[in-house]
């Protein structure tokens, strides 16, 4: 991946556009902190910004979502205990393959994987609807190494999707951790803050070496998003795993919504013109 001429700002921000953009990384802290899917603000919001160039905005986006999801990490850790002995190796794992996927990121064009995305979440959507009992109490599916096994390969796989593309992976991983490990949602979305935190770190690690990042509009971002992220995971964990799959359910839906339109316009509307 060549360097960009990144900087602390970009020359076409505007006062109005930051105060939208800070507006956007408080609401996507406190929709990561819950459920995940904080992307589907933030980083079309940087998207906004003139002259930001499509890498440059995943890039100022990891810097700034690096900071909610380690926030969201520790007050869940602090109030839901999650078991570190899956989340760690899953994290570590998420973390290589997230920065195997950054770097690649600039060669492969959205669009080849936004049709997947969208059904993948209609599934995921259409199955948590239709089994209302799916993450209300933790039923581990597997044990021993099956267990962690398949856990490392949720995290090397849903990694190498944040680190290339990134948006709704947060809700990507509650919702494998809920259907093939057997998680509640509130222990599922505490683990998916560990192993998301490490999903930024290495996508950033990539990005900031070719110069990518807008430190300044990254760093005002994530203090924004570290307020939303607080908030955030402090209403999860007192509202629980009821309220977190409804959160889910809801942001599945926009997320369907948002990545739809866009295969539409890029992938579809092209066919009827």
């Amino acid at each position: 991946m060549d360097a960009l001429p990144a900087g602390l700002l970009p020359d076409g921000l505007t006062t109005t556009t930051l105060l939208l953009l800070l507006l956007a990384a408080f609401a996507a802290g406190w929709i990561d902190a819950v459920v995940g899917g904080g992307g589907l603000l933030q980083l079309p919001a940087l998207l906004l910004v003139p002259g930001l160039s499509p890498v440059q905005a995943l890039a100022t986006n990891k810097l700034s979502s690096v900071f909610g999801t380690t926030t969201s990490a520790v007050t869940y850790a602090r109030r839901v205990h999650p078991d570190l002995r899956t989340a760690l190796p899953m994290a570590a794992t998420a973390l290589v393959a997230s920065a195997a996927g950054a770097s690649v990121a600039a060669l492969l064009p959205a669009s080849v994987f936004k049709p997947v995305i969208v059904v993948a979440l209609v599934g995921i959507g259409a199955f948590t609807l239709l089994r209302p009992s799916l993450g209300e109490t933790t039923a581990l599916r597997h044990t021993g190494r099956r267990h962690h096994g398949i856990a490392v390969g949720i995290g090397a796989a849903i990694g190498f999707y944040d680190g290339i593309l990134g948006p709704g992976t947060g809700s990507f991983l509650v919702f494998a951790m809920v259907s093939l490990l057997g998680y509640d949602f509130l222990n599922a979305s505490a683990k998916a803050k560990i192993v998301n935190v490490a999903t930024n770190v290495g996508a950033l690690v990539v990005f900031a070496s070719t110069g990518a990042v807008f430190w300044g509009l990254g760093l005002v971002m994530g203090a924004a998003n570290v307020l939303g992220g607080y908030l955030g995971s402090r209403t999860a964990t007192a509202r629980g795993s009821r309220f977190i799959r409804i959160a889910f359910l809801v942001v599945v839906s926009a997320l369907i919504v948002r990545v739809g339109a866009d295969v539409w316009t890029e992938n579809l509307r092209p066919l009827f013109d």
